[in-house]
């Protein structure tokens, strides 16, 4: 399997758990692996050929700075549920951290792997659910 990355992609968001948290933007840093098949791009060196990461980049960004979740679990999840789902690939591992958040560390967060039959049960889960 190939797979395309983005590494530290990094956003502004509202997340976490305490009040003054709900007022401010922290920073978090993505980590984002994507299974994609790139023989035919490596082939014609044409990006209609291949999954354009700055288009998944661009999205990331626009979804994770409109958003306001507490745990960075939910935010995790939450994009990549959206990566599957938008950009048509069949697995990805995202790895959201959130430096500072925990004293005496660099970052804390949280890794997820999911794939298309994790999006079938998102997609069926109660309606009000994050």
């Amino acid at each position: 399997m190939d797979k395309i990355f983005i590494h530290a992609l990094k956003a502004e968001a509202i997340i976490g758990i305490y009040d003054w948290e709900r007022q401010v933007r922290q920073t978090v840093l993505i980590d984002i692996e994507l299974a994609a098949d790139v023989r035919k791009a490596a082939m014609t060196d044409s990006i209609d050929d291949t999954l354009n990461y700055k288009r998944v980049a661009k999205r990331i960004l626009a979804f994770v700075e409109a958003s306001q979740f507490h745990l960075v679990e939910t935010l995790a999840e939450h994009v990549a549920m959206l990566v599957l789902e938008e950009f048509g690939i069949t697995w990805v591992r995202l790895t959201l951290s959130k430096p500072g958040a925990v004293r005496s560390s660099r970052d804390v967060g949280v890794s997820v792997e999911r794939d298309r039959e994790m999006l079938e049960a998102w997609r069926a889960r109660p309606s009000g659910t994050p």
